[in-house]
């Protein structure tokens, strides 16, 4: 019976092609959340590679650099390990116009400005066959470079990470306190009923941000405080609607049955009621997590959410939104661009869900 009711959701989904191409969209984010590392041009930890002499370049730059090697460098990173946390950089990036071998050494014109060079002198390895090849990288940054000289596209590749992440854990928390806080109200009624239902009235009255600065400010900044933050004040929606399923569920006869016959009231809530309100429950989830990723982006723009040098969407718009009134507002805008994309489809999903499922009931 459920397998045909889950055929059933999946059928009516399937039907909305702007729900799918959001679902689509959704797990390329997830992918490329899993993958930044192996897809970022610029794989270092955060894509932190800072270069001050191409800083605000427009989409499309292309530079040649002269690759420093550093002295006694030894890379112990294994494949996992590089998918999580990147590479460390065995040479420093410096910018050229040309390089020009002569015996054992390179000749550079090192790029200092658009209108300014400098001829720097570099030694090489001279058992190398090809030094051109080893020692010049062409790059080309694709989406330009921040205030920094750091790779926007690199960035906005990691930074899909945070925004995902945030969104993922604080929904599970969100949900975890939610589900139970807002069955258990229903379902003994009584003064259980009125505690909870005046602590989630008191929650609801509090300003989400306002509620969030003040956790922040007594936990702190910092990564894995952002997303117990948000958790916690999240809930309170998800609460509401749970009552209100279970209040109707559990006057129903199968309920009245399982009581009759001496089942506890732990095991009525967990395998008879909670099963039959995870259709509200996915709904609430998606529509949680893009209210997280822009919560997320919010705290990191006002400084308060992920600390520099880590990248996030809402950080790589505060670090650049001073150039929206000159010739690089791109900066600014594509980080945004993303959350937007990001945030409309998980809302186009969960009201996708919604319809799919036929979510009705009281909150």
């Amino acid at each position: 019976m459920k397998a045909k009711e889950n055929n059933r959701t999946w059928n009516r989904l399937k039907r909305n092609k702007v729900a799918l191409v959001a679902l689509v969209f959704i797990f390329t984010m997830i992918a490329t959340a899993l993958f930044a590392y192996v897809l970022a041009p610029d794989n270092t930890k955060d894509a932190n590679t800072i270069c001050l002499e191409i800083a605000t370049q427009k989409p499309g730059f292309s530079c040649l650099f002269f690759k420093k090697y550093k002295q006694n460098f030894k890379s112990e990173h294994s494949f996992l390990n590089t998918l999580i946390n990147g590479k460390e950089a065995d040479a420093e990036l410096i910018p050229i116009r040309s390089g020009e071998v002569i015996g054992d050494s390179m000749k550079v014109s090192h790029f200092v400005d658009d209108e300014i060079v400098e001829l720097l002198t570099f030694p090489i390895d001279p058992t190398i066959k090809n030094p051109t090849e080893q020692y010049i990288l062409k790059r080309t940054f694709w989406l330009g470079t921040d205030k920094f000289g750091r790779d926007m596209l690199s960035r906005l590749l990691i930074g899909t990470r945070i925004s995902l992440a945030v969104g993922f854990i604080a929904v599970i928390i969100s949900i975890l306190i939610g589900v139970l806080l807002g069955s258990f109200s229903a379902y003994y009624a009584g003064i259980t009923d009125m505690a909870i239902t005046w602590l989630i009235k008191v929650i609801w009255a509090i300003p989400t941000l306002l509620l969030v600065f003040a956790i922040t400010s007594v936990l702190g900044k910092g990564f894995w405080l952002i997303f117990i933050a948000v958790g916690f004040t999240m809930w309170v929606g998800t609460a509401r609607l749970i009552r209100g399923q279970v209040m109707s569920i559990k006057e129903l006869e199968y309920i009245q049955v399982a009581r009759t016959m001496g089942f506890s009231s732990m095991r009525i809530i967990l395998k008879h009621i909670l099963p039959n309100v995870m259709g509200p429950t996915i709904v609430m989830a998606a529509s949680n997590f893009a209210t997280a990723i822009l919560i997320e982006a919010g705290l990191s723009f006002l400084g308060i959410g992920v600390q520099p040098p880590v990248s996030s969407w809402g950080l790589m718009i505060k670090e650049n939104y001073n150039f929206i009134i000159t010739n690089r507002p791109m900066l600014a805008i594509i980080p945004g661009i993303a959350i937007m994309m990001v945030v409309l489809a998980f809302n186009i999903l969960g009201n996708a869900l919604r319809d799919a499922m036929d979510v009705k009931g009281t909150i």
